[in-house]
């Protein structure tokens, strides 16, 4: 399915991957290592007969030997196909907005679900079923202590570029029947899906912020990915993620 790029709008949103996670009650920490992880993104919809199948390979890498560790992925569902009834009720526009800047940055040639960006480019692999490139390089480490809802995070040591942190809530073992479009009838399922972003601009690289809908998020099992990027552009830096269920 591919949506027409005339009225592009720009949105901005201010290898081996050690991977640790200790937890005391609702206390989590991640870290990337010095390993570079490898951020997908999958921008999709309910209302796409393409999607589904994208959804399924992203739902199997819950159980990929490699998550967390070397690979963060996400599900970013769209509203562009909204307006013709086929309404997901996981979209939203920002998510619609991003896949849209990646267009207009250059990291695709065109807005379309299912769509993949696999650090910051277009991957068109999947369609092929060929096989995901997770080419190892150093990288700083990322550092990222949940306390509740609130983020602590910190990336390499002291810098005086300005950076962008961007974190995001994602929510799994979620499903729904369609009501409309191209899969009205059916029940799908999602995983890795981004119930909620924030992004905040540093100076130094530590961030402190919140995400206020974690504990209030009625999504049992959850989980949360974090990546750094340069204020004007999407292409990941360096990322991390991990459970934030038992």
């Amino acid at each position: 399915m591919w949506l027409s790029s005339k009225s592009m709008i720009r949105f901005f949103i201010p290898l081996t991957l050690l991977f640790q996670a200790a937890q005391a009650g609702d206390l989590f920490t991640f870290t990337s290592g010095d390993g570079r992880a490898t951020t997908i993104e999958l921008f999709t919809s309910e209302g796409c007969s393409s999607c589904p199948p994208a959804d399924a390979w992203l739902s199997r890498l819950k159980s990929d030997p490699r998550l967390w560790k070397r690979i963060v992925p996400m599900a970013f569902h769209v509203d562009y196909w909204d307006y013709i009834g086929w309404r997901d009720r996981f979209a939203s526009p920002e998510n619609s907005a991003r896949q849209k800047t990646h267009r207009t940055q250059g990291n695709i040639r065109s807005v379309y679900t299912p769509g993949f960006v696999v650090d910051g480019r277009e991957w068109r692999g999947w369609f092929r079923r060929g096989v995901l490139d997770l080419p190892e390089s150093a990288a700083k480490e990322l550092r990222v202590d949940l306390d509740g809802a609130k983020i602590t995070a910190g990336y390499g040591a002291a810098t005086a570029e300005p950076l962008i942190l961007n974190v995001a809530l994602l929510g799994f073992d979620l499903s729904n029947q369609v009501s409309s479009g191209e899969n009205s009838g059916r029940l799908l399922s999602h995983d890795f899906v981004v119930l909620q972003q924030k992004s905040m601009l540093s100076e130094n690289g530590s961030w402190r912020l919140e995400l206020p809908s974690i504990e209030n998020s009625p999504v049992k099992t959850k989980g949360l990915a974090a990546w750094v990027t340069h204020p004007d552009s999407l292409k990941p830096l360096q990322a991390t993620g991990g459970w934030l269920t038992n």
